[in-house]
């Protein structure tokens, strides 16, 4: 069984080419500097939209 649904890759996948585009920003307003932190914003937005996604730890 799949941890992670396609809408969830399908949104971590958006996060990224957001963020190598350069206008990925954080909740504060930053620029996202780093892959980690459009992965954790992929998979965030994916949760808020009800989407198949393991809890934080």
């Amino acid at each position: 069984m799949a941890k992670y649904s396609k809408k969830a890759s399908e949104k971590v996948e958006e996060a990224m080419h957001e963020e190598k585009a350069g206008t990925l920003k954080t909740g504060t307003g930053k620029k996202v500097t780093s892959k980690k932190q459009a992965v954790a914003i992929g998979l965030a937005e994916a949760r808020k939209e009800g989407a198949k996604v393991p809890k934080k730890k």
